[in-house]
């Protein structure tokens, strides 16, 4: 019985993760119901291949796809389209030999880059909103420090400051912003292609292979049971961000999750993506936001962004070759992970 309730307190605690993250999605345009579609079909290859690693929101894909296309119709056609290449990496199985191609060095850089751009979002939203924002950034900085030394500080992080920006939007703000989701439901996208898509969904693909490796790696190492393989990650994340784009829905992605670290971590992992997908499906998410103002990410955000990716994977992008990690790094920040990649790879090349 014990261990039943271990697994339900772990699968409380990812959706409780999940779900402001679910809010950011809506804030950039994503459908809502239509994303149920990717937690259905991470739940069915988890079962299939019993994986412990779950996949649901990631705030650094939802803020890269957010900011690198226009609208919905070019932010989903990256998705898709980024979704269709990973799938065949994965399927082929050449993740971590492209990683081996480009090198760590560049791989840290990605990310640490990524790190940057989620920092800048956070700040963006405490410029916008500065009672919920501040509120949020305040409560995310205090509970990090005195939980940072704890396997579940992101959780404890992201629980506290949004319930603290929830309860001070409702005792300062009289007018609140809703998030307003258009056509929540599903239909078909027309997928904008140019460009500026395809460099995004090439992004999308770079982000994706740095975040599957480390996310899921640092994922299966708090389970004492099931399978992991990272190119069966890669697949199912893929699947689940085709099927989600398809008809509007906002990515899903590879997370480290607490489900892991319960007495079942397979079917904890299951039972989390059932749940979201359920909350998703019933059109609960939107609901939500009435009380949840979509500035209460912004501590997560600006947590995650600094100390959990720049300060963890900026070292290693400029360790053993600081004018390449560093390019790559700089160049991701302002720009995309792909440029970024393209970046470091041109400097190592050059010699620098």
């Amino acid at each position: 019985m014990s261990t039943i309730l271990t697994d339900l307190l772990a699968v409380i605690g990812v959706v409780l993760n999940g779900l402001p993250q679910g809010l950011l999605a809506l804030t950039f345009g994503f459908a809502s119901i239509p994303t149920a579609m990717a937690f259905f079909v991470g739940a069915v290859g988890n079962t299939v291949t019993q994986s412990v690693a779950p996949i649901s929101f990631q705030a650094e894909t939802i803020t890269y796809a957010g900011t690198a296309g226009k609208n919905r119709s070019e932010r989903c056609a990256m998705i898709f389209i980024g979704g269709v290449i990973m799938a065949l990496i994965g399927a082929f199985g050449l993740l971590t030999r492209i990683v081996d191609f480009v090198g760590e060095d560049i791989a840290f850089g990605m990310m640490a880059g990524v790190g940057i751009i989620l920092t800048k979002a956070a700040l963006d939203m405490v410029k916008k909103d500065a009672v919920s924002g501040g509120v949020s950034l305040a409560a995310a900085l205090i509970t990090y420090y005195f939980t940072r030394n704890s396997s579940n500080t992101l959780v404890y992080t992201i629980v506290v400051s949004v319930v603290a920006s929830c309860i001070a939007s409702a005792v300062f703000k009289k007018n609140k912003d809703n998030i307003v989701v258009v056509d929540d439901k599903f239909i078909r996208q027309k997928f904008t292609i140019n460009s500026s898509v395809i460099l995004g969904a090439l992004g999308m693909v770079c982000l994706n292979i740095g975040s599957n490796i480390s996310f899921g790696s640092i994922t299966a190492s708090m389970a004492t049971s099931g399978n992991y393989n990272v190119d069966h990650l890669t697949v199912i994340s893929s699947l689940a961000d085709m099927a989600s784009s398809f008809f509007g829905g906002a990515p899903v992605e590879s997370i480290i999750s607490a489900t892991a670290s319960a007495p079942h971590p397979v079917w904890a992992g299951v039972i989390m993506m059932l749940v979201i997908g359920l909350i998703l499906i019933f059109g609960l998410l939107p609901k939500i936001s009435k009380y949840v103002p979509a500035s209460s990410i912004a501590g997560f955000l600006f947590v995650l962004g600094i100390f959990k990716t720049v300060a963890l994977d900026a070292p290693g992008a400029l360790a053993a070759n600081p004018a390449v990690g560093g390019t790559a790094m700089v160049v991701t920040a302002v720009t995309n992970p792909f440029l970024g990649m393209l970046a470091g790879v041109i400097a190592r090349f050059l010699g620098l």
